[in-house]
């Protein structure tokens, strides 16, 4: 019988990879542009919709991240940025999301002349007031953006530094793959890494093994964004599953992207069965039109997951968030018990 997607809405979760930038509100985004005068290529729910939340007209990585031209010129200024986060924390505590860690480059929120600092805090005010109202805990990941130069990467590595003891949990590399390897940028991952800090970096999303063998590698990523193409590598693989490197994995933008050809063709499921730490994930909220309810529903629908299979992975990813070690496994302590008391649905309740 299918798992019903009512059980996993119960289940506590987290959320390790999930972009700012792409999981606001559609009417957030319109009333933050009618209040700061700004101009929209759509001034409606439905015609915003159409142009950001993706589908058969999406064709490739870069195509996909067109939408967040949009989304970003609503977000330059500190209370935007605030609400953005704020409201992001309330819309994952409704689906009982205990964790989320919110990845963003402050880099592309400066065209207003907000300093990065104030960038950062406010982010990250927004985040501890949504944490205070609804519960949920959050970490806070800055991105470098690999089409810019190594040396902005490195400033952002700095601020990284910067707020450690504030609410930033690590630091991350995005963008388009091929044309910018990870390795141009290992100043600022050596930086992050000789301050003790976590790091993940996309990849493997759109290009093959060898861009998360740089990321490994050269820059010493502690967990990988994706990692589709992993498959690719048999010895990569199994370094990856010996050394118990987390993968975050995000189905639907993956569909999105064409870093597959559909869901029932991801590796997920491989990689599950392979015995490798694999954590289930939204990526891009808005432009995915997902929640981590729909996404663990499409592994379970799609990839065949069983209800103790759907456990694991929620626990993969508990298991994986960068937070202390003590507060890590007072979360999932309590993850597993609650885990344990939300019972599967009886059988004559899914027919």
């Amino acid at each position: 019988m299918p798992v019903s997607e009512e059980w996993i809405h119960a289940l506590p979760k987290t959320d390790l990879h999930c972009h700012l930038d792409g999981s606001m509100r559609i009417e957030t985004i319109l009333d933050i542009a009618q209040k700061c005068k700004i101009s929209l290529p759509a001034d409606s729910p439905d015609g915003l919709r159409k142009l950001l939340v993706c589908g058969e007209h999406t064709k490739s990585l870069e195509d996909y991240l067109k939408a967040f031209d949009i989304t970003l010129l609503v977000l330059q200024t500190e209370d935007a940025l605030r609400r953005a986060a704020y409201e992001l924390v309330q819309d994952v505590t409704a689906e009982n999301v205990w964790y989320i860690e919110v990845r963003f480059s402050p880099i592309l929120h400066t065209s207003q002349g907000l300093s990065l600092g104030k960038i950062v805090e406010a982010v990250l005010d927004g985040l501890k007031d949504g944490e205070k109202q609804f519960g949920t805990r959050t970490g806070l990941i800055l991105c470098g953006m690999r089409h810019m130069s190594p040396r902005i990467t490195k400033q952002l590595a700095e601020l990284c530094i910067a707020y450690r003891y504030q609410g930033v949990v690590g630091f991350d590399l995005a963008g388009t793959e091929d044309e910018y390897p990870a390795k141009d940028h290992r100043e600022a991952f050596y930086l992050v890494l000789d301050n003790n800090i976590n790091c993940t970096i996309h990849a493997g999303e759109t290009s093959g093994p060898s861009s998360i063998h740089q990321a490994l590698h050269y820059c010493g990523a502690h967990r990988i964004g994706h990692g589709t193409n992993l498959k690719e590598d048999g010895g990569l693989l199994n370094y990856v599953n010996d050394h118990r490197i987390p993968l975050e994995i995000c189905l639907t933008s993956n569909l999105h992207t064409k870093s597959i050809d559909s869901i029932a063709s991801h590796p997920l499921r491989f990689f599950y069965d392979y015995g490798l730490r694999v954590t289930v994930n939204t990526d891009n909220r808005l432009m995915s039109d997902t929640t981590l309810t729909k996404e663990l529903a499409l592994a379970a629908k799609e990839l065949n997951f069983t209800e103790n299979e759907i456990r694991d992975l929620i626990i993969f990813g508990f298991k994986s968030a960068f937070i202390y070690y003590r507060t890590r496994v007072t979360l999932l302590n309590e993850a597993l018990r609650r885990l344990a008391e939300i019972k599967v649905p009886a059988m004559e309740d899914k027919l």
